[in-house]
């Protein structure tokens, strides 16, 4: 009877377009299965650096995603459609209601939708370059409640755009701001360079961790508001500040582990690539009245080289890198800046027990590793890991060699 009752709850909670989408790729277990899977993966990939704690999953795992993307197109009928590309290729799954999607997100996707043939708006065909709308992009703040909706053309030229906003608008109060961005190109990129707001003030608001951030239709932000706060907050519980540490966030991007931190360090430096990025970044701080955050774009490796050159040591590392993980010459500048403490956070546990290697090598012991599923039903999962290396006073001049 057991067996039995495990297949048929499996059976009753894929989505229906699971086989066809392949975005969420462990939907064949439920969800307690989903965390064990997840959890032994970490272990068995960084368990030899130290202790590994459980998993730390959602109590209500669905409609977590505050960012939703809908691909504009048509059928073989010529019928407008709106979806997912189906995993590994380019082809348009039909999609009206995801379980991991925003719900309010996906309901405006399906006006937009149903709007289109009224105010002629033709989806865009990729086999002909013709049509109008590419993409839908919808963002919402899960503490504020503001909606942003970002229209993806291949054309700036909007017919009966008025019009269209108006009844959108009437649909859909909650919407906040409107924004049409340009997608001229043959490209697998959704945004374009060009944007012009059509209503509100182009961007939203959302609170994490007790501060504020901007967000604009490019700019990133974590995409499970709920599980990033666990995250972030385990972060820093690992990082020990007391109030008076010095802390570099590499891989700053617009700030967010940076600001979080600064409440509980004496000074905060981000360091980021992205320029905009930066500029989000500065903002933010500016607009939660932080004074001791200071952000610089420039590439980290290189600027944890100009720390160790300058016997400027930092007592903490905030690291979280893409998935592919960090590159050899940002390990290396890490090794040679040598923080007392690092803090990995990962998207990637295969790069997270590559990195260690390297790291464990060059001295520091891996205290623990927290798990976190910020991606229910999906493959991926989260780890922040808190890292230690006992120092000299001279131990900041050597060169440590890979």
């Amino acid at each position: 009877m057991e067996t039995k009752k495990k297949t048929t709850d499996r059976q009753a909670l894929p989505c229906p377009h699971a086989k066809k989408c392949g975005g969420c790729q462990l939907q064949n277990m439920d969800y307690p299965q989903q965390l064990a899977w997840k959890e032994n993966r970490v272990r068995q990939l960084i368990g030899r650096f130290g202790p590994v704690r459980p998993i730390i999953g959602m109590s209500t795992p669905y409609h977590y995603r505050n960012k939703v993307q809908a691909a504009f197109g048509l059928d073989g009928r010529r019928r407008i459609i709106s979806g997912v590309y189906q995993s590994s290729s380019h082809r348009i799954v039909p999609v009206d209601k995801c379980l991991i999607e925003d719900e309010t997100a996906d309901q405006i996707i399906v006006t937009i939708r149903s709007m289109m043939p009224d105010f002629r708006m033709l989806a865009y065909d990729e086999r002909t370059g013709t049509g109008f709308l590419r993409h839908v992009l919808v963002k919402r703040g899960f503490a504020t409640g503001q909606v942003m909706v970002v229209l993806v053309a291949a054309s700036p030229i909007f017919k009966l755009q008025k019009p269209f906003i108006s009844k959108l608008l009437a649909l859909h109060p909650e919407i906040t701001t409107i924004v049409l961005n340009v997608n001229d190109r043959f490209t697998p990129l959704v945004l374009g360079q060009r944007e012009k707001v059509l209503y509100g003030k182009g961007y939203i608001e959302d609170v994490l961790c007790g501060k504020t951030f901007r967000i604009s239709p490019r700019s990133f932000y974590q995409i499970n508001p709920v599980q990033t706060e666990v995250l972030y907050n385990t972060a820093m519980d690992m990082a020990g500040l007391t109030g008076r540490e010095t802390v570099l966030d590499a891989y700053c991007g617009t700030g967010t582990i940076a600001l979080i931190a600064n409440g509980r360090a004496g000074k905060v430096l981000g360091v980021e690539l992205n320029r905009d990025a930066v500029r989000d970044a500065i903002a933010n701080a500016r607009q939660n009245g932080v004074t001791n955050c200071w952000f610089t774009a420039a590439d980290a490796g290189e600027y944890m080289e100009d720390m160790a050159a300058h016997h400027d040591r930092p007592d903490v590392v905030f690291m979280d890198p893409p998935r592919a993980g960090s590159d050899e010459r940002f390990l290396r500048s890490l090794l040679r800046l040598s923080p007392p403490r690092v803090v990995y956070i990962s998207c990637n546990p295969e790069t997270l027990s590559r990195d260690l290697d390297i790291l464990h090598a060059g001295g520091y012991t891996m205290e623990t590793a927290q798990p976190v599923d910020m991606f229910p039903w999906t493959g991926h999962v989260e780890t922040v890991c808190s890292l230690s290396k006992p120092h000299s006073k001279h131990h900041i001049e050597k060169e440590n060699t890979l």
